[in-house]
C-alpha cells in the first residue's frame, strides 16, 4: 500500500516539474520572445552535438571492447 502511494507522490511531483518548466519557459517567451528563441535553439544545438560526441566516443568504445572479446 506504501508503495503505490510512493509512486503516485512521485507521479505527482514529475507533473508539478514539469508544469512549471512549461508555464516558466511560456512566460519566458512572452516576455522576451527574441532571447528565449535564441537560448532554446542554442541549447537545442548544444545538446544535439553532445549527443552526436556521445555517439562517436560510444563507437569507438565499442570497437576496442570487441577487439578485446575475441577468445
Amino acid at each position: 500500500m506504501t508503495d503505490s502511494s510512493h509512486a503516485r507522490t512521485n507521479i505527482a511531483a514529475l507533473w508539478a516539474i514539469l508544469a512549471l518548466s512549461a508555464l516558466t519557459m511560456l512566460w519566458l517567451f512572452w516576455r522576451f520572445p527574441v532571447i528565449t528563441s535564441i537560448a532554446t535553439v542554442a541549447i537545442l544545438a548544444v545538446l544535439g552535438v553532445s549527443a552526436r560526441l556521445a555517439r562517436l566516443t560510444d563507437t569507438e568504445r565499442s570497437d576496442l571492447q570487441g577487439d578485446k572479446q575475441s577468445v
